[in-house]
């Protein structure tokens, strides 16, 4: 089966590895220039490690292990911690913070010469009358295929054309963030922290070789125009906490790190796509980052699609295969996009009663069922 993919992202290059895996002839066509060695870290849970096993892809040698996550007050006091080593025990899959370049590295170098384009900029997705797939991009050039598969974020042509327009629209909030050298203990750690206060949140992850991925989720009004310094902003809006991780990261950010993302959210429909097209990732399901589960359900995606597309008779009849693949990520994927964002952790607070320990044990279980509840590779949810 020929196979075309738009987006060279975490989700599209994770299924590129996985149906070149399986025989099929896959290109994936990327609208950068050449491979991206930018970006911040990304947060793999164990659905999202599971999937990339699953495909094939070993992670070990990237990033750096997450065994627990403190949730704490403004003044660094921890409510509660997150057993993560738990939920690794439970579904047998460990959680993992990594620079995105380096996953987007690690899963490219498992691919045939050749298979990425880059300078490819999507304009439409058209399915002809024939049943085949064609991709259309800006320098007037189409690749055609059994299947295309629209893997171009959160402002996917592919998702445009399919769908008659984008439904994504603001929440209200946005996230600063960057993946930078801290000195602090945190770095060489195990431990991540998620601090809330009525400013917003913060978040502090390490992610290796003395890396820390941090954001800021603040609320945000679309149109507004960016600040001239960033840093300044954050120091203004976050520089009475007291957290020691807050303060660390605070002293040392300079206006070049962070990166603004708006949190912007839609309604997952039924539908996907039409005929031998289809969606994947940001572009099927946009949501907020607050819980982390963007790339984990990329992943998800890439494994499911990967699945249908491996079963006899997928090549025969490719759309109904895709229809398959949709219906089966619809409800975790929607349970994704309602929990996610940045709003709703703020609504959420902690109950009061004694016992951090208890408390804890409590939010270990509530995040293996959330989990289940996301996942269809941990729970063998195949299409």
């Amino acid at each position: 089966m020929r196979v075309v993919i738009v987006g060279a992202g975490v989700g599209g290059l994770a299924l590129a590895r996985g149906l070149t895996g399986l025989g099929h002839e896959v290109e994936v066509h990327e609208r950068a220039p050449e491979p991206r060695s930018g970006g911040a870290g990304l947060g793999l849970y164990a659905n999202g490690t599971a999937a990339l096993k699953a495909l094939g892809v070993d992670i070990g040698g990237i990033g750096r292990r997450l065994d627990g996550l403190e949730n704490r007050d403004p003044s660094g006091r921890v409510r509660y911690t997150l057993d993560v080593d738990a939920v690794r025990e439970h579904y047998g899959f460990e959680a993992r913070t990594v620079p995105r370049r380096d996953l987007l590295a690690l899963l490219a170098a498992g691919l045939p010469e050749g298979t990425i384009r880059y300078g490819r900029i999507c304009t439409r997705v058209r399915v002809n009358p024939d049943g085949s797939v064609s991709a259309l991009f800006g320098d007037g050039v189409s690749a055609d295929g059994d299947v295309v598969v629209g893997a171009d974020g959160v402002r996917s042509a592919a998702r445009r054309d399919l769908w008659d327009g984008d439904p994504a629209r603001p929440t209200g909030w946005a996230s600063w963030q960057a993946l930078t050298e801290v000195p602090m203990d945190a770095s060489a750690g195990t431990v991540a922290a998620v601090v809330q206060g009525r400013q917003g949140t913060c978040g502090i992850m390490p992610a290796g070789d003395g890396l820390v991925q941090w954001w800021f989720d603040v609320r945000w009004r679309s149109g507004m125009r960016r600040p001239v310094s960033p840093a300044s902003v954050l120091r203004r809006l976050f520089g009475d906490w007291k957290d020691p991780w807050v303060r660390a990261v605070l002293e040392h950010t300079a206006d070049d790190d962070p990166e603004l993302f708006e949190h912007v959210r839609h309604r997952v429909p039924r539908v996907w796509g039409e005929g031998g097209a289809t969606l994947l990732g940001d572009a099927a399901h946009t949501f907020p980052p607050s819980t982390a589960q963007g790339a984990n359900q990329a992943l998800e995606d890439a494994w499911a699609l990967t699945r249908v597309l491996g079963e006899e008779g997928a090549e025969r009849d490719p759309a109904q295969a895709l229809r398959r693949y949709e219906r089966a990520r619809r409800g975790p994927a929607s349970l994704a996009s309602v929990t996610s964002g940045a709003e709703a952790v703020m609504r959420w607070s902690p109950p009061r009663f004694p016992g951090r320990e208890r408390l804890g044990a409590m939010a270990t279980r509530h995040f293996i069922g959330y989990l289940g509840g996301v996942s269809n590779v941990l729970t063998d949810r195949a299409p």
